[in-house]
Protein backbone atom coordinates (compact mmCIF):
# COMPACT_ATOMS: atom_id res chain seq x y z
CA UNK A 1 0.00 0.00 0.00
CA UNK A 2 1.38 3.40 -0.98
CA UNK A 3 2.43 5.46 2.02
CA UNK A 4 0.17 8.49 2.26
CA UNK A 5 -2.10 10.15 4.74
CA UNK A 6 -4.60 7.56 5.97
CA UNK A 7 -8.34 8.18 6.20
CA UNK A 8 -10.16 6.19 8.88
CA UNK A 9 -13.96 6.01 9.12
CA UNK A 10 -15.51 4.67 12.33
CA UNK A 11 -19.18 3.72 12.10
CA UNK A 12 -20.63 3.79 15.58
CA UNK A 13 -18.32 6.69 16.39
CA UNK A 14 -20.42 7.68 19.40
CA UNK A 15 -19.45 4.44 21.14
CA UNK A 16 -17.86 4.57 24.59
CA UNK A 17 -14.94 2.59 23.09
CA UNK A 18 -13.94 5.41 20.72
CA UNK A 19 -11.38 7.03 23.09
CA UNK A 20 -9.42 3.75 23.14
CA UNK A 21 -9.47 3.71 19.33
CA UNK A 22 -8.15 7.29 19.20
CA UNK A 23 -5.46 6.44 21.75
CA UNK A 24 -4.40 3.48 19.57
CA UNK A 25 -3.96 5.69 16.50
CA UNK A 26 -2.04 8.32 18.50
CA UNK A 27 0.35 5.63 19.81
CA UNK A 28 1.08 4.41 16.27
CA UNK A 29 1.20 7.74 14.45
CA UNK A 30 4.87 7.34 13.43
CA UNK A 31 4.10 4.05 11.67
CA UNK A 32 0.52 4.81 10.66
CA UNK A 33 0.13 8.40 9.40
CA UNK A 34 -3.57 8.93 10.10
CA UNK A 35 -4.61 12.32 8.71
CA UNK A 36 -8.40 12.06 8.92
CA UNK A 37 -10.70 10.27 11.37
CA UNK A 38 -14.41 10.41 10.60
CA UNK A 39 -16.70 9.42 13.48
CA UNK A 40 -20.12 8.45 12.12
CA UNK A 41 -23.35 7.75 13.98
CA UNK A 42 -27.12 7.85 13.55
CA UNK A 43 -29.63 10.45 14.76
CA UNK A 44 -30.39 8.47 17.96
CA UNK A 45 -26.68 8.51 18.79
CA UNK A 46 -26.10 12.19 17.99
CA UNK A 47 -25.67 13.35 21.61
CA UNK A 48 -23.13 10.64 22.41
CA UNK A 49 -21.29 11.33 19.15
CA UNK A 50 -20.94 15.01 20.08
CA UNK A 51 -19.64 14.17 23.57
CA UNK A 52 -17.16 11.46 22.62
CA UNK A 53 -16.21 13.28 19.40
CA UNK A 54 -15.16 16.39 21.29
CA UNK A 55 -13.07 14.22 23.63
CA UNK A 56 -11.44 12.61 20.57
CA UNK A 57 -10.63 16.07 19.18
CA UNK A 58 -9.10 17.11 22.52
CA UNK A 59 -7.02 13.91 22.63
CA UNK A 60 -5.62 14.50 19.13
CA UNK A 61 -4.88 18.16 19.92
CA UNK A 62 -3.15 17.26 23.20
CA UNK A 63 -1.01 14.71 21.35
CA UNK A 64 0.13 17.43 18.95
CA UNK A 65 -0.40 15.33 15.84
CA UNK A 66 -1.50 16.47 12.38
CA UNK A 67 -4.88 14.75 12.26
CA UNK A 68 -8.41 16.09 11.83
CA UNK A 69 -11.35 14.45 13.63
CA UNK A 70 -14.71 14.91 11.85
CA UNK A 71 -18.14 14.18 13.33
CA UNK A 72 -21.07 13.37 11.05
CA UNK A 73 -24.42 11.61 10.71
CA UNK A 74 -23.84 11.29 6.94
CA UNK A 75 -22.28 7.86 6.41
CA UNK A 76 -21.90 8.17 2.65
CA UNK A 77 -20.11 11.52 2.95
CA UNK A 78 -17.69 10.01 5.46
CA UNK A 79 -16.98 6.85 3.45
CA UNK A 80 -15.86 8.54 0.26
CA UNK A 81 -12.19 7.72 -0.33
CA UNK A 82 -11.69 5.92 3.00
CA UNK A 83 -8.69 3.64 3.48
CA UNK A 84 -10.06 1.74 6.47
CA UNK A 85 -13.56 1.46 7.89
CA UNK A 86 -14.09 0.25 11.45
CA UNK A 87 -17.53 -0.80 12.65
CA UNK A 88 -18.56 -0.77 16.32
CA UNK A 89 -22.29 -0.13 16.25
CA UNK A 90 -25.25 -1.62 18.11
CA UNK A 91 -28.58 -1.70 16.26
CA UNK A 92 -31.28 -0.72 18.75
CA UNK A 93 -28.67 0.56 21.22
CA UNK A 94 -28.39 -0.98 24.71
CA UNK A 95 -32.17 -1.19 25.08
CA UNK A 96 -32.16 -3.88 22.38
CA UNK A 97 -29.45 -5.80 24.23
CA UNK A 98 -31.50 -5.65 27.43
CA UNK A 99 -34.45 -7.26 25.59
CA UNK A 100 -32.13 -9.92 24.12
CA UNK A 101 -31.13 -10.84 27.66
CA UNK A 102 -34.39 -10.33 29.56
CA UNK A 103 -36.76 -12.32 27.31
CA UNK A 104 -34.73 -15.57 27.37
CA UNK A 105 -34.21 -15.20 31.14
CA UNK A 106 -37.96 -14.83 31.66
CA UNK A 107 -38.36 -18.13 29.83
CA UNK A 108 -35.72 -19.92 31.90
CA UNK A 109 -33.01 -19.75 29.23
CA UNK A 110 -29.63 -18.05 29.18
CA UNK A 111 -29.93 -14.34 28.40
CA UNK A 112 -26.58 -13.35 26.92
CA UNK A 113 -25.46 -10.82 24.32
CA UNK A 114 -23.70 -13.16 21.87
CA UNK A 115 -24.77 -16.68 22.93
CA UNK A 116 -28.10 -18.45 22.75
CA UNK A 117 -31.25 -16.64 21.61
CA UNK A 118 -29.83 -13.18 22.35
CA UNK A 119 -26.78 -13.74 20.17
CA UNK A 120 -28.95 -14.93 17.28
CA UNK A 121 -31.10 -11.81 17.49
CA UNK A 122 -28.12 -9.51 17.65
CA UNK A 123 -27.05 -11.12 14.37
CA UNK A 124 -30.54 -10.68 12.90
CA UNK A 125 -30.41 -6.93 13.56
CA UNK A 126 -26.75 -6.39 12.68
CA UNK A 127 -26.20 -8.35 9.46
CA UNK A 128 -28.57 -6.36 7.18
CA UNK A 129 -26.92 -3.12 8.38
CA UNK A 130 -23.36 -4.36 7.82
CA UNK A 131 -24.32 -5.53 4.30
CA UNK A 132 -25.72 -2.07 3.59
CA UNK A 133 -22.44 -0.51 4.77
CA UNK A 134 -20.51 -2.89 2.50
CA UNK A 135 -22.70 -1.85 -0.44
CA UNK A 136 -21.76 1.81 0.20
CA UNK A 137 -18.08 0.89 0.59
CA UNK A 138 -18.02 -0.86 -2.78
CA UNK A 139 -19.32 2.31 -4.39
CA UNK A 140 -17.50 5.02 -2.39
CA UNK A 141 -14.34 3.35 -1.02
CA UNK A 142 -13.71 0.22 -3.12
CA UNK A 143 -10.10 -0.16 -1.94
CA UNK A 144 -10.88 0.18 1.78
CA UNK A 145 -10.58 -2.58 4.36
CA UNK A 146 -13.47 -3.25 6.76
CA UNK A 147 -12.33 -3.93 10.33
CA UNK A 148 -15.38 -5.11 12.25
CA UNK A 149 -15.72 -5.52 15.99
CA UNK A 150 -19.50 -5.38 16.11
CA UNK A 151 -20.76 -8.62 17.67
CA UNK A 152 -21.35 -11.39 16.84
CA UNK A 153 -18.06 -10.78 15.05
CA UNK A 154 -17.71 -14.22 13.43
CA UNK A 155 -21.21 -14.27 11.94
CA UNK A 156 -20.89 -10.67 10.78
CA UNK A 157 -17.60 -11.53 9.03
CA UNK A 158 -19.11 -14.58 7.32
CA UNK A 159 -22.15 -12.58 6.19
CA UNK A 160 -19.85 -9.99 4.56
CA UNK A 161 -17.80 -12.70 2.86
CA UNK A 162 -20.73 -14.75 1.54
CA UNK A 163 -23.61 -12.34 1.10
CA UNK A 164 -21.68 -9.09 0.67
CA UNK A 165 -19.23 -10.78 -1.75
CA UNK A 166 -16.54 -8.68 -0.10
CA UNK A 167 -13.22 -10.26 0.90
CA UNK A 168 -11.50 -7.20 2.39
CA UNK A 169 -13.00 -7.77 5.83
CA UNK A 170 -11.41 -8.69 9.17
CA UNK A 171 -13.45 -9.55 12.24
CA UNK A 172 -12.03 -8.84 15.65
CA UNK A 173 -12.71 -10.06 19.19
CA UNK A 174 -10.97 -9.03 22.39
CA UNK A 175 -11.29 -12.46 24.07
CA UNK A 176 -8.06 -13.96 22.60
CA UNK A 177 -6.19 -10.77 23.57
CA UNK A 178 -7.54 -11.08 27.12
CA UNK A 179 -6.41 -14.71 27.28
CA UNK A 180 -2.90 -13.73 26.16
CA UNK A 181 -2.78 -10.93 28.74
CA UNK A 182 -3.97 -13.37 31.44
CA UNK A 183 -1.15 -15.77 30.51
CA UNK A 184 1.41 -12.96 30.78
CA UNK A 185 -0.04 -11.94 34.15
CA UNK A 186 0.13 -15.51 35.50
CA UNK A 187 3.80 -15.90 34.51
CA UNK A 188 4.68 -12.25 35.29
CA UNK A 189 6.04 -11.76 31.78
CA UNK A 190 5.07 -9.93 28.58
CA UNK A 191 2.60 -11.61 26.21
CA UNK A 192 5.24 -11.37 23.47
CA UNK A 193 7.32 -13.87 25.46
CA UNK A 194 4.88 -16.61 24.42
CA UNK A 195 3.67 -18.24 21.23
CA UNK A 196 -0.10 -18.74 21.06
CA UNK A 197 -2.07 -20.96 18.70
CA UNK A 198 -5.80 -20.16 18.50
CA UNK A 199 -8.39 -22.00 16.41
CA UNK A 200 -12.18 -22.14 16.42
CA UNK A 201 -15.09 -19.74 16.06
CA UNK A 202 -15.79 -16.36 17.58
CA UNK A 203 -16.58 -16.87 21.30
CA UNK A 204 -15.96 -20.59 20.71
CA UNK A 205 -12.20 -20.75 20.29
CA UNK A 206 -9.55 -23.01 21.86
CA UNK A 207 -5.83 -22.36 22.23
CA UNK A 208 -2.37 -23.73 23.08
CA UNK A 209 0.57 -21.84 24.59
CA UNK A 210 4.31 -22.34 24.04
CA UNK A 211 7.43 -20.54 25.20
CA UNK A 212 9.90 -19.11 22.70
CA UNK A 213 11.90 -22.37 22.79
CA UNK A 214 8.84 -24.31 21.66
CA UNK A 215 8.08 -25.94 25.02
CA UNK A 216 4.34 -26.61 25.44
CA UNK A 217 3.05 -24.65 28.44
CA UNK A 218 -0.63 -25.38 27.86
CA UNK A 219 -1.22 -27.60 30.88
CA UNK A 220 1.20 -25.80 33.13
CA UNK A 221 -0.88 -22.68 32.44
CA UNK A 222 -4.05 -24.72 33.02
CA UNK A 223 -2.82 -25.71 36.49
CA UNK A 224 -1.97 -22.10 37.32
CA UNK A 225 -5.35 -20.81 36.14
CA UNK A 226 -7.36 -22.85 38.64
CA UNK A 227 -9.26 -20.81 41.28
CA UNK A 228 -8.03 -17.47 39.88
CA UNK A 229 -11.03 -15.16 40.35
CA UNK A 230 -9.21 -12.07 39.03
CA UNK A 231 -8.56 -13.71 35.64
CA UNK A 232 -10.98 -13.68 32.72
CA UNK A 233 -13.43 -11.33 31.03
CA UNK A 234 -15.61 -8.91 32.98
CA UNK A 235 -19.01 -10.31 32.06
CA UNK A 236 -18.50 -14.06 32.67
CA UNK A 237 -18.36 -15.66 36.13
CA UNK A 238 -15.00 -17.39 36.46
CA UNK A 239 -16.09 -20.90 37.51
CA UNK A 240 -13.45 -23.61 37.13
CA UNK A 241 -14.00 -25.92 34.18
CA UNK A 242 -14.08 -29.68 34.80
CA UNK A 243 -10.38 -30.52 35.06
CA UNK A 244 -10.49 -34.01 33.50
CA UNK A 245 -12.71 -32.94 30.62
CA UNK A 246 -10.46 -30.06 29.58
CA UNK A 247 -7.28 -32.10 30.02
CA UNK A 248 -8.75 -34.63 27.58
CA UNK A 249 -9.27 -31.93 24.92
CA UNK A 250 -5.60 -31.15 24.35
CA UNK A 251 -6.35 -27.40 24.17
CA UNK A 252 -7.62 -24.74 26.55
CA UNK A 253 -11.13 -23.29 26.19
CA UNK A 254 -12.11 -19.63 26.01
CA UNK A 255 -14.29 -18.13 28.79
CA UNK A 256 -17.48 -18.43 26.68
CA UNK A 257 -17.12 -22.21 26.62
CA UNK A 258 -18.47 -22.14 30.18
CA UNK A 259 -21.94 -21.57 28.76
CA UNK A 260 -21.65 -24.93 26.99
CA UNK A 261 -19.35 -27.09 29.13
CA UNK A 262 -20.89 -25.84 32.41
CA UNK A 263 -24.35 -25.16 31.02
CA UNK A 264 -26.45 -25.92 34.13
CA UNK A 265 -24.12 -24.09 36.52
CA UNK A 266 -23.88 -21.02 34.30
CA UNK A 267 -27.62 -20.91 33.67
CA UNK A 268 -28.44 -21.05 37.37
CA UNK A 269 -25.84 -18.38 38.20
CA UNK A 270 -27.03 -16.17 35.34
CA UNK A 271 -30.68 -16.48 36.42
CA UNK A 272 -29.68 -15.64 40.00
CA UNK A 273 -27.70 -12.58 38.84
CA UNK A 274 -30.61 -11.48 36.66
CA UNK A 275 -33.05 -11.61 39.58
CA UNK A 276 -30.67 -9.78 41.91
CA UNK A 277 -28.98 -7.24 39.61
CA UNK A 278 -30.93 -7.17 36.33
CA UNK A 279 -29.41 -7.92 32.94
CA UNK A 280 -25.80 -7.29 32.00
CA UNK A 281 -27.10 -4.73 29.51
CA UNK A 282 -28.69 -2.75 32.36
CA UNK A 283 -25.39 -2.79 34.26
CA UNK A 284 -23.47 -1.67 31.16
CA UNK A 285 -25.99 1.11 30.59
CA UNK A 286 -25.18 2.56 34.03
CA UNK A 287 -21.42 2.24 33.40
CA UNK A 288 -21.84 4.03 30.06
CA UNK A 289 -23.83 6.85 31.65
CA UNK A 290 -20.97 7.39 34.12
CA UNK A 291 -18.39 7.26 31.31
CA UNK A 292 -20.18 9.85 29.23
CA UNK A 293 -20.38 12.15 32.24
CA UNK A 294 -16.58 11.85 32.45
CA UNK A 295 -16.24 12.43 28.70
CA UNK A 296 -18.11 15.74 29.02
CA UNK A 297 -15.29 17.19 31.13
CA UNK A 298 -13.55 19.77 28.91
CA UNK A 299 -10.34 19.24 30.90
CA UNK A 300 -10.19 15.52 29.99
CA UNK A 301 -7.63 14.92 27.21
CA UNK A 302 -7.02 11.17 27.48
CA UNK A 303 -8.83 7.85 27.73
CA UNK A 304 -10.14 7.55 31.32
CA UNK A 305 -9.14 4.52 33.39
CA UNK A 306 -12.81 3.78 34.07
CA UNK A 307 -13.30 2.66 30.45
CA UNK A 308 -11.69 -0.66 31.42
CA UNK A 309 -14.75 -1.38 33.59
CA UNK A 310 -16.95 -1.31 30.48
CA UNK A 311 -15.75 -4.75 29.37
CA UNK A 312 -14.30 -5.29 25.91
CA UNK A 313 -10.86 -3.96 26.85
CA UNK A 314 -8.22 -4.16 24.09
CA UNK A 315 -10.80 -4.23 21.26
CA UNK A 316 -9.88 -0.86 19.87
CA UNK A 317 -6.14 -1.18 20.38
CA UNK A 318 -6.20 -4.50 18.53
CA UNK A 319 -8.16 -2.85 15.69
CA UNK A 320 -5.47 -0.20 15.37
CA UNK A 321 -2.78 -2.88 15.25
CA UNK A 322 -4.61 -4.77 12.48
CA UNK A 323 -4.82 -1.56 10.44
CA UNK A 324 -1.14 -0.93 11.14
CA UNK A 325 -0.30 -4.51 10.09
CA UNK A 326 -2.16 -4.22 6.79
CA UNK A 327 -0.89 -0.72 6.00
CA UNK A 328 2.75 -1.62 6.70
CA UNK A 329 2.62 -5.28 5.62
CA UNK A 330 4.03 -6.19 9.04
CA UNK A 331 3.33 -9.92 9.14
CA UNK A 332 2.38 -9.65 12.81
CA UNK A 333 0.57 -12.69 14.21
CA UNK A 334 -2.88 -11.78 15.52
CA UNK A 335 -6.08 -13.71 16.23
CA UNK A 336 -8.80 -12.60 13.82
CA UNK A 337 -12.03 -13.73 12.17
CA UNK A 338 -11.28 -14.41 8.54
CA UNK A 339 -12.00 -16.86 5.72
CA UNK A 340 -10.90 -20.37 6.68
CA UNK A 341 -9.23 -21.28 3.35
CA UNK A 342 -8.58 -24.80 4.62
CA UNK A 343 -6.69 -23.73 7.76
CA UNK A 344 -9.15 -25.69 9.97
CA UNK A 345 -9.90 -28.86 8.03
CA UNK A 346 -12.98 -29.66 10.16
CA UNK A 347 -14.82 -26.61 8.76
CA UNK A 348 -15.83 -25.45 5.24
CA UNK A 349 -13.22 -23.66 3.12
CA UNK A 350 -15.35 -20.50 2.82
CA UNK A 351 -16.46 -20.35 6.48
CA UNK A 352 -15.37 -17.53 8.77
CA UNK A 353 -13.16 -18.86 11.55
CA UNK A 354 -11.30 -17.30 14.47
CA UNK A 355 -7.66 -18.23 14.06
CA UNK A 356 -4.08 -17.07 14.54
CA UNK A 357 -3.09 -15.31 11.31
CA UNK A 358 -0.27 -13.28 9.78
CA UNK A 359 -1.47 -9.71 9.15
CA UNK A 360 -0.08 -8.67 5.77
CA UNK A 361 -0.64 -5.99 3.16
CA UNK A 362 -3.02 -8.45 1.48
CA UNK A 363 -4.95 -8.98 4.72
CA UNK A 364 -4.91 -11.90 7.18
CA UNK A 365 -3.20 -15.14 6.17
CA UNK A 366 -4.57 -17.87 8.48
CA UNK A 367 -1.94 -20.19 9.93
CA UNK A 368 -2.66 -23.82 9.03
CA UNK A 369 -4.11 -25.70 12.01
CA UNK A 370 -5.47 -28.96 10.58
CA UNK A 371 -7.98 -31.09 12.48
CA UNK A 372 -8.95 -30.59 16.09
CA UNK A 373 -7.24 -33.19 18.27
CA UNK A 374 -10.45 -34.29 19.99
CA UNK A 375 -13.74 -35.62 18.58
CA UNK A 376 -15.55 -33.56 21.23
CA UNK A 377 -14.21 -30.35 19.71
CA UNK A 378 -15.05 -31.46 16.19
CA UNK A 379 -18.62 -32.27 17.15
CA UNK A 380 -19.20 -29.02 19.00
CA UNK A 381 -17.68 -26.77 16.38
CA UNK A 382 -19.61 -28.31 13.50
CA UNK A 383 -22.91 -27.87 15.36
CA UNK A 384 -22.01 -24.26 16.18
CA UNK A 385 -21.01 -23.53 12.58
CA UNK A 386 -24.31 -25.00 11.34
CA UNK A 387 -26.15 -22.73 13.78
CA UNK A 388 -24.16 -19.73 12.51
CA UNK A 389 -24.93 -20.54 8.87
CA UNK A 390 -28.66 -20.82 9.62
CA UNK A 391 -28.62 -17.58 11.63
CA UNK A 392 -26.90 -15.67 8.82
CA UNK A 393 -29.31 -17.05 6.22
CA UNK A 394 -32.32 -16.08 8.35
CA UNK A 395 -30.86 -12.60 8.96
CA UNK A 396 -30.56 -12.04 5.21
CA UNK A 397 -33.81 -13.66 4.04
CA UNK A 398 -36.14 -13.05 7.01
CA UNK A 399 -37.37 -16.64 6.63
CA UNK A 400 -39.14 -17.76 9.82
CA UNK A 401 -38.52 -21.50 9.38
CA UNK A 402 -34.78 -20.88 8.94
CA UNK A 403 -34.76 -18.71 12.07
CA UNK A 404 -36.54 -21.48 14.00
CA UNK A 405 -34.00 -23.99 12.68
CA UNK A 406 -31.17 -21.76 13.95
CA UNK A 407 -32.85 -21.67 17.37
CA UNK A 408 -33.34 -25.44 17.58
CA UNK A 409 -29.75 -26.07 16.45
CA UNK A 410 -28.36 -23.81 19.19
CA UNK A 411 -27.21 -25.99 22.13
CA UNK A 412 -28.47 -23.42 24.65
CA UNK A 413 -32.11 -23.65 23.48
CA UNK A 414 -33.64 -27.00 24.52
CA UNK A 415 -36.45 -27.98 22.19
CA UNK A 416 -38.76 -26.66 19.50
CA UNK A 417 -41.63 -25.45 21.71
CA UNK A 418 -39.50 -23.14 23.85
CA UNK A 419 -37.52 -22.15 20.74
CA UNK A 420 -40.69 -21.04 18.94
CA UNK A 421 -42.02 -19.21 22.01
CA UNK A 422 -38.82 -17.22 22.60
CA UNK A 423 -38.29 -16.62 18.88
CA UNK A 424 -41.78 -15.11 18.60
CA UNK A 425 -41.38 -12.96 21.73
CA UNK A 426 -38.06 -11.57 20.48
CA UNK A 427 -39.48 -10.93 17.01
CA UNK A 428 -42.34 -8.99 18.60
CA UNK A 429 -39.92 -7.03 20.81
CA UNK A 430 -37.59 -6.04 17.94
CA UNK A 431 -40.10 -5.37 15.15
CA UNK A 432 -38.66 -1.89 14.47
CA UNK A 433 -35.26 -3.34 13.53
CA UNK A 434 -36.25 -6.49 11.63
CA UNK A 435 -38.09 -5.46 8.45
CA UNK A 436 -36.80 -8.59 6.67
CA UNK A 437 -39.22 -10.73 8.75
CA UNK A 438 -42.21 -9.10 7.04
CA UNK A 439 -44.03 -12.42 6.50
CA UNK A 440 -44.05 -13.05 10.25
CA UNK A 441 -45.29 -9.54 11.02
CA UNK A 442 -48.13 -9.83 8.49
CA UNK A 443 -49.70 -12.65 10.52
CA UNK A 444 -47.92 -13.49 13.81
CA UNK A 445 -50.81 -15.77 14.87
CA UNK A 446 -49.88 -18.17 12.08
CA UNK A 447 -46.50 -18.81 13.75
CA UNK A 448 -47.70 -19.49 17.29
CA UNK A 449 -47.00 -22.89 18.87
CA UNK A 450 -49.33 -25.46 17.37
CA UNK A 451 -51.17 -27.47 19.99
CA UNK A 452 -50.26 -31.15 19.81
CA UNK A 453 -52.98 -33.80 19.30
CA UNK A 454 -52.09 -35.28 22.69
CA UNK A 455 -52.72 -31.95 24.47
CA UNK A 456 -55.92 -31.40 22.52
CA UNK A 457 -57.20 -34.86 23.54
CA UNK A 458 -56.39 -34.18 27.21
CA UNK A 459 -58.24 -30.86 27.07
CA UNK A 460 -61.23 -32.51 25.41
CA UNK A 461 -61.24 -35.26 28.07
CA UNK A 462 -61.18 -32.70 30.88
CA UNK A 463 -64.16 -30.85 29.36
CA UNK A 464 -66.11 -34.13 29.04
CA UNK A 465 -65.40 -35.04 32.69
CA UNK A 466 -66.55 -31.60 33.86
CA UNK A 467 -69.83 -31.97 31.96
Amino acid sequence: MAKKGVKIVTIGGGSSYTPELIEGFIKRIKELPVKEIWLVDIEEGKEKLEIVGKLAQRMVKAAGIDCKVHLTLDRRKALKGADFVTTQFRVGLLDARIKDERIPFENGLLGQETNGAGGIFKAFRTIPVILDIVKDMKELAPDAWLINFTNPAGMVTEAVLKYGNFDKVVGLCNVPVNLMMDCAKIYEKNKDDFIFQFAGLNHFVWYNVYDKKGNDLTYDLWERLQDKEDIGVKNIVNFNFDYDQIKNLGMLPCPYHRYYYLQDTMLQQSLKDYKEKGTRGQIVKKVEEELFELYKNAELHEKPKQLEQRGGAYYSDAACEIINGIYNNKGTIMVVNTKNKGAISDLPYDAAVEISSYITGAGPKPIAFGRFPNAGQRGWIQVMKAMEELTIEAAVTGDYATALQAFTTNPLIPGTEIARKVLNELLDAHKKYLPQFKEYYKNPEKYKIKESKEKAVKKSTKKTVKK
